[in-house]
């Protein structure tokens, strides 16, 4: 029998709501279904967003955003848990780190694959000490996944400079939920795979677990992401877009069919056989739309997020003109719900030690009128 080329990732995120019993049977169930890694996420709330980001609707009514994720997080010795309980199911353990301090945490887990969620992907500060970490321990040790939605080419290219390209893998991605098919511009994946000459794949946020996922490989993608959950009607942030156990092993089933299918017949024949067979299922028209043109831009769905979603400079308390800022008075955040987007990440050393023009707010985006004066930096 032949040996799979494409690492399917059940991604479970927090889907396990703290609980380690939930997240043993999201183990067991991404392993039934055929996943070869399973994915965490290592949750500290005020590693992600200030307090004061906004709310998110739950079926219990609205509650802050940041505190939904504060209760989310989860003891180290979890983690510790789940890497041993991934590794006697047969897969591999990964997990995003949002942060230093869970980056740092995680790495002493020793991770199958540490994987850098699309928001993060201007996480200068944690992609430096990712990169003086595999420096340390060889980049072998130290596998990375890089997910690139609500990205332009620049900043992948920034990330990759910071990372390298030693034993790592970009994930095209779409950062919207559910993710519509029609926008993905699948041949992405080729064009990356080609421009930084790295292994390149998909993070699936669609709904549909045949669609983006057989495409993927038909463009060349040798890594697929897709979040798992038990139930669709459960509590977890990402269950709605998530795939039930049954969904993903039909997925796994039908990617490998393709993975089959391209190995049989060459890459011109099996492409044409592939869209052939989608073309019946979905229609030629849609499945097109899917492929794209392979020019990296930001989806539609993304455009209005680009600066909200990926990290940005937030003062984290309330300060008077002619404060020095310290190193704890800002922090590289996401924005998200109802904040301003501050500076790039890489204003960070810039901004410190620079005194204030004027009163702002805790939580507020860092300007560059808040301390430096016009034409200056």
């Amino acid at each position: 029998m032949n040996k799979s080329n494409i690492n399917i990732i059940a991604e479970i995120g927090t889907s396990h709501e703290g609980s380690i019993e939930k997240a043993k049977e999201l183990v067991d169930a991404a392993a039934w279904a055929g996943a070869d890694t399973i994915k965490f996420q290592w949750v500290y709330a005020d590693e992600i967003l200030h307090p004061d980001t906004g709310f998110v609707k739950l079926p219990t009514g609205n509650i802050r955003l940041y505190d939904r994720f504060k209760q989310l997080e989860c003891p180290p010795s979890f983690y510790k848990e789940m890497v041993y309980y991934v590794h006697s199911k047969g897969c591999k353990f990964c997990c995003s780190p949002f942060g230093l301090r869970s980056l740092s945490e995680l790495l002493e887990l020793k991770p199958d694959y540490v994987k850098v969620a699309s928001p993060e992907l201007n996480h200068f500060p944690m992609l430096k000490a990712l990169s003086s970490y595999r420096e340390h321990v060889g980049a072998e040790n130290v596998p990375v996944i890089l997910s690139s939605g609500v990205s332009k080419l620049e900043d992948i290219k920034n990330a990759v400079d910071i990372v390298g390209t030693k034993n790592v893998s970009l994930l095209h991605c779409i950062t919207s939920y559910p993710a519509p098919e029609d926008e993905y511009n699948l041949k992405v994946i080729s064009t990356l795979a080609n421009q930084f000459g790295i292994e390149c794949g998909v993070s699936d946020h669609s709904l549909d677990p045949v669609l983006v996922p057989c495409l993927s490989v038909a463009v060349g993608g040798t890594v697929i992401e897709k979040h798992i959950t038990l139930s669709r009607e459960t509590m977890g942030l990402d269950d709605p877009v998530a795939l039930e156990p049954e969904q993903f092993a039909l997925m796994v089933h039908t990617v490998h069919q393709t993975e089959a299918t391209f190995r049989h017949y060459g890459s011109e024949l099996g492409m044409e056989r592939t869209v052939g067979q989608l073309s019946d299922q979905f229609g030629k028209e849609r499945v097109l739309s899917v492929l794209g043109d392979g020019i990296k831009r930001l989806a539609p769905a993304e455009e209005a997020n680009y600066g909200r979603t990926n990290r940005s400079l937030h003062f984290m308390r309330d300060m008077k003109e002619g404060e020095i800022i310290g190193a704890d008075d800002v922090a590289v955040l996401r924005t998200e719900k109802v904040l301003t987007p501050g500076l790039t990440p890489d204003w960070l050393d810039k901004v410190v030690g620079k005194k204030l023009l004027r009163d702002v707010t805790s939580g507020s985006g860092v300007q560059k009128m808040d301390c430096f004066a016009s034409g200056s930096q």
